[in-house]
């Protein structure tokens, strides 16, 4: 089942008219940033919500399919907004409080204030903003689908250029994910500027040098 406007109509139903999803792409990797977008759908896409028809959790998509998604979001978006948080922050401050600032700077980005939020899985506790983080919002809620097609698309394409610097570890291929090609890499070539030391396949590989 595709994600729905049921929690945006909650939430229009409360008097709220800018409604933010939020989502992030890259929470689990070994090397780049975490990418967050906010997405604020137009009043036209939240009446007539086939307009983002193929919007939907972006990890259930082919990469074609989420740059095809991306432009329909960009087209039928009141405005959006991406924050991005690089791999020495991610280390100095940890993987949660780097999600969060990543988040931040995606609303701030916003044309409007926001006047709630609908947020995948993590709640920006520090915001006095109504908000409903939702587990799995992604495939529940079309504004957070729409924000995980754009931190996704945007952060692919980030990795896609870093791999044009670093082309020894793949990054074009997995993003910056623990696959075993990525693994080898490391092994052979040791950690590059993009890797995030303090994640626990670095730790173990600064342990055993």
């Amino acid at each position: 089942m595709p994600p729905t406007i049921e929690h945006e109509q909650a939430m229009l139903a409360l008097g709220h008219t800018c409604i933010a999803g939020v989502d992030e792409a890259g929470r689990g990797c070994w090397a780049g940033p975490v990418v967050a977008a906010a997405v604020v759908l137009s009043s036209a896409a939240l009446a007539q919500p086939a307009l983002l028809a193929g919007v939907d959790d972006s990890k259930q998509l082919t990469a074609a399919q989420r740059e095809r998604g991306y432009g329909r979001v960009i087209a039928h978006a009141a405005g959006f907004g991406v924050g991005i948080v690089p791999a020495y922050l991610i280390d100095a401050y940890g993987i949660v409080p780097a999600t969060r600032l990543a988040m931040l700077t995606a609303l701030l980005q916003l044309p409007c204030i926001p006047q709630a939020l609908l947020i995948d899985a993590l709640p920006l506790t520090m915001l006095a903003v109504p908000q409903l983080a939702l587990i799995k919002g992604d495939a529940r809620c079309l504004s957070i689908a729409a924000a995980s097609l754009v931190a996704k698309v945007t952060r692919d394409r980030l990795m896609r250029t870093a791999d044009l610097a670093f082309p020894a570890y793949g990054f074009s291929a997995h993003k910056g994910y623990g696959t075993a090609a990525h693994q080898r890499a490391l092994a052979h070539h040791g950690p590059c500027p993009l890797h995030r030391r303090t994640f626990a396949p670095l730790l173990a590989l600064a342990g055993e040098a």
